[in-house]
């Protein structure tokens, strides 16, 4: 945990109610992107946005700093997902344990290739979007909050293995709907 943050959550620990809100602005854009892309409901991501802050407020005595703060505040928010879609713990749990390592991203320099890289950044977050709600999640966690699959594992409690090879899948299925789409580009 970077030290400001560190100072941030010792104050708020305190009951300063500044340094919590300075908190809740550095992470409340993730908390909420995590949130709907678990529910894919804007409201309802909201209301777990907001009760994530409600409940990190109220549990913030009992933060010890094991972990990073985010990672306890991913932690919350994942678990009122769970609540809100009971299947989704049992389903990921049921995930095997093949690994695999991780896409490089491209880089594209060209405007041709900026233009087309936007289109398959389009493409992508809708694949995204169309994965299993438990494959979602963890290319969520990964990739647009950048946690580590040992912060992953942490945060939703699931063994390394198990993040892994659900990414895996998640990265396969991406491949072959974006290859699909290719195939429908190619023949049209």
């Amino acid at each position: 945990m970077a030290d400001s943050e560190q100072i941030l959550v010792q104050k708020a620990q305190k009951g300063d109610s500044e340094a919590f809100e300075a908190l809740v602005n550095e992470h409340q854009r993730y908390v909420y992107n995590l949130a709907l892309r678990v529910v894919k409901d804007e409201n309802e991501a909201l209301d777990l946005a907001q009760e994530t802050f409600v409940r990190a407020w109220t549990a913030l005595p009992n933060f010890r700093g094991q972990s990073q703060f985010r990672t306890w505040l991913y932690r919350i928010v994942t678990n009122l997902c769970y609540n809100r879609l009971p299947n989704l713990r049992r389903s990921l749990n049921d995930l095997g344990d093949d690994v695999m390592e991780d896409i490089p991203e491209s880089h594209f320099e060209t405007p041709a290739q900026s233009y087309e890289s936007n289109e398959t950044r389009d493409n992508l977050y809708q694949a995204i979007e169309n994965l299993d709600e438990n494959y979602r999640l963890l290319i969520t966690l990964r990739y647009q909050n950048e946690l580590s699959y040992e912060e992953i594992a942490s945060t939703l409690n699931l063994p390394l293995g198990t993040v892994k090879t659900g990414i895996f899948r998640a990265k396969e299925q991406l491949r072959k709907s974006l290859a699909q789409l290719e195939e429908s580009w190619i023949t049209a």
